[in-house]
């Protein structure tokens, strides 16, 4: 529990807690680098491979808050470990998947189980960290969650290197037992003692408008920005997660205080967490693609180019020592500066050299350390302490809509781009399947160079495919 003095094995449990996190968040694009092979050994359809990837990321988004506040009623390491358990089972299926199917399936509880983790370890840090410590740790936090997911492609690559398609989803398994192992030992169980009850409406309204939000953004590139499709499930997502909050204002057993949502330190924070990662994760889903595919470098190096954002881990100690002086909001108003500098950096200039892209990179991370770590700390701290695992999973939920936003807006922008060129050599359908699977950015930045690279089957190793033959979806996945 959290003392003045904090948990006396704090940090050894903030290490576990990123353990965790890098397994949720690792998950999110390591199968990109195996959509090839899965394409040949189950073969597995433009919309099934599709899926694979998009199943993930719906279940994990969908129900964290119900995750959230689960975890606040029945216990937050039981939650944790619930979460683990849940990520290997699926892991382990999905490895060993006769059927896309299956996969798809197992990949649904993959995300599941993320949605149950990723809550938790920022509730259960709130619970063992001191305030004056609280947003140092917060800052490590985030500049893991940062990082996970570039690093998901170039570890699903490595591995793809030497064996099957498979082990991308075995690495999840001795991670999550040395976690499961850490969570049993060292983590002291809380909950809410006073816990009148689960607010039901409150939950379905919080699963069904994040699941309608987050399909509207993950989908518009395929369906297109201003399609009714797109329209429907965007409008109606927020227009029910409005319904939400109206509800949890008058219900008296909310999943959150009342107090919360008038809290200034509330609402403002959770913008500036949505924008930066906004910033961050599309500034990184471009990166690592340009990295691999336009610039040649191997999984390994293109992965060493995120050190660059270790500067996190220096700025995020000196962000509350700013707060107390200067205030919340002129300190994690710098953290969207920067991130907007960071991607002027890169957009500027021509194409980007390794060195830019390390500069980019490195005042990515400062615009991290000055903007999420504060605010993510504000956020955990305006919700009531026995409510830190609902109030958690509302900033994890500000994370995901922000970066989704990133990574969707990035690619929309792209295959804007591309979409003129694929049709040269793919009909407009497959074009546009083609950027849906994928996300596009791949194809947008290596066909102005005159090719389009593919992946081998067995390998995953990229090589040139010349642009006279119509290449499979999968392969430009």
């Amino acid at each position: 529990m959290n003392t003045p003095q904090g948990h006396p094995r704090r940090w050894v449990i903030l290490g576990i807690m990123c353990l965790a996190l890098v397994i949720a968040s690792l998950d999110m694009l390591i199968i990109t680098m195996a959509i090839p092979s899965i394409r040949t050994e189950l073969g597995a359809t433009p919309g099934q491979l599709q899926w694979t990837v998009d199943a993930y990321s719906l279940a994990f988004a969908a129900p964290i808050l119900f995750a959230g506040a689960l975890a606040d009623r029945y216990g937050r390491r039981r939650g944790l470990l619930t979460g683990l358990l849940v990520f290997l089972a699926a892991s382990a299926a999905a490895a060993f998947a006769g059927s896309a199917e299956t996969l798809i399936a197992a990949r649904a509880g993959m995300g599941l189980g993320a949605a149950m983790i990723m809550p938790c370890t920022l509730a259960i840090l709130g619970q063992v960290f001191p305030p004056h410590e609280r947003a140092k740790a917060m800052g490590i936090w985030v500049g893991v969650a940062s990082l996970g997911i570039p690093l998901g492609p170039i570890v699903g690559g490595l591995l793809l290197e030497n064996f099957w398609w498979g082990s991308v989803f075995l690495i999840n398994i001795p991670m999550i037992a040395v976690a499961v192992a850490g969570c049993l030992v060292l983590i002291p169980e809380s909950r809410n003692e006073r816990h009148t009850g689960l607010d039901l409406l409150g939950l379905v309204l919080t699963a069904v408008g994040s699941l309608a939000l987050i399909d509207s953004i993950i989908e518009a590139p395929s369906h297109g920005w201003a399609s009714p499709r797109t329209l429907t499930f965007l409008i109606g997502g927020v227009a029910i997660l409005g319904a939400f909050i109206w509800w949890e204002r008058r219900t008296s057993s909310p999943m959150l205080s009342h107090a919360v949502f008038r809290d200034r330190r509330f609402g403002g924070p959770l913008v500036t967490i949505s924008t930066v990662f906004f910033g961050v994760f599309g500034s990184l889903f471009v990166i690592t693609q340009y990295l691999q595919f336009t610039l040649d470098y191997r999984p390994l190096t293109a992965g060493l180019h995120m050190l660059g954002m270790c500067t996190v881990m220096f700025i995020a100690p000196m962000a509350p020592k700013l707060v107390q002086r200067f205030g919340l909001g002129p300190v994690s108003a710098l953290g969207p500066l920067l991130v907007a500098v960071s991607m002027a950096v890169l957009a500027f200039g021509g194409d980007p050299s390794s060195l830019r892209i390390i500069i980019s990179l490195g005042l990515l991370g400062i615009g991290i350390g000055f903007g999420a770590p504060t605010s993510v700390d504000s956020v955990v701290g305006a919700a009531p302490p026995e409510q830190s695992g609902a109030g958690s999973a509302v900033a994890d939920v500000a994370m995901n809509l922000g970066g989704a936003l990133g990574i969707a807006i990035m690619g929309a922008a792209a295959s804007t781009t591309s979409t003129g060129a694929l049709s040269d050599v793919t009909p407009p359908m497959v074009a546009g399947a083609c950027v849906a699977a994928a996300g596009s950015l791949v194809v947008a930045v290596i066909l102005p160079r005159g090719g389009v690279r593919t992946a081998s089957p067995e390998k995953g190793v990229p090589t040139q495919a010349e642009p006279s033959e119509p290449p499979l979806i999968a392969d430009q996945a």
